[in-house]
């Protein structure tokens, strides 16, 4: 049983930390946790490592959020991998910071990156977790917005959202979507 976990982010040492690159930062922690280093290979840097039994291939897109699908559609391709055992990890501006929501399927909310994905899959039918980072800007100011650093009350639950995160996301791999949902939701 193979799986595929996609943190979106922006390439680039100037997007690091920001809002708009947590699935950069979540894919990392994953990463950690199952003790295998991210190389970069066609469109995206990629891992693979086990856990409790699983095969999980993680990857973020070397290209910018807006151009994911890509990547994505590259690596589901060729790993041959369903589109019910992928797992995209985005941010979201819709929900409450530091909000964790793990769904089934959905639109992209506005979100390019999961736009892109829809585009490329032609479905928006796959499982994705989104991580809050509020909506804290006025109206014109989105993309400086998310394409900012987290502010100091931010960062002082990050790391902690960001272990949830990771967690869930092997969770998912290993119990399934519907038992996440119950479990973190």
């Amino acid at each position: 049983m193979k799986f595929l976990i996609i943190g979106l982010g922006n390439i680039g040492k100037e997007y690091d930390y920001t809002r708009h690159n947590i699935g950069f930062q979540i894919a990392d922690r994953i990463s950690e946790k199952i003790s295998s280093n991210f190389k970069l290979d066609r469109y995206a840097f990629h891992t693979e490592g086990k856990y409790k039994g699983k095969y999980i291939h993680i990857i973020k897109p070397s290209d910018y959020v807006n151009n994911s699908g890509k990547a994505v559609n590259y690596w589901m391709e060729k790993l041959k991998i369903n589109l019910k055992n992928i797992l995209v990890i985005s941010d979201d501006i819709s929900l409450p910071y530091g909000k964790i929501r793990v769904k089934k399927k959905g639109s992209d909310g506005g979100h390019n990156g999961l736009k892109s994905i829809n585009n490329y899959l032609k479905s928006s039918d796959y499982p994705r977790l989104r991580f809050g980072v509020d909506n804290n800007f006025r109206p014109g100011y989105q993309s400086e917005y998310v394409l900012g650093n987290f502010n100091k009350i931010e960062l002082k639950d990050l790391d902690i959202n960001i272990e949830t995160s990771s967690d869930i996301a092997l969770d998912f791999c290993h119990i399934g979507i519907d038992r996440i949902m119950n479990k973190y939701n």
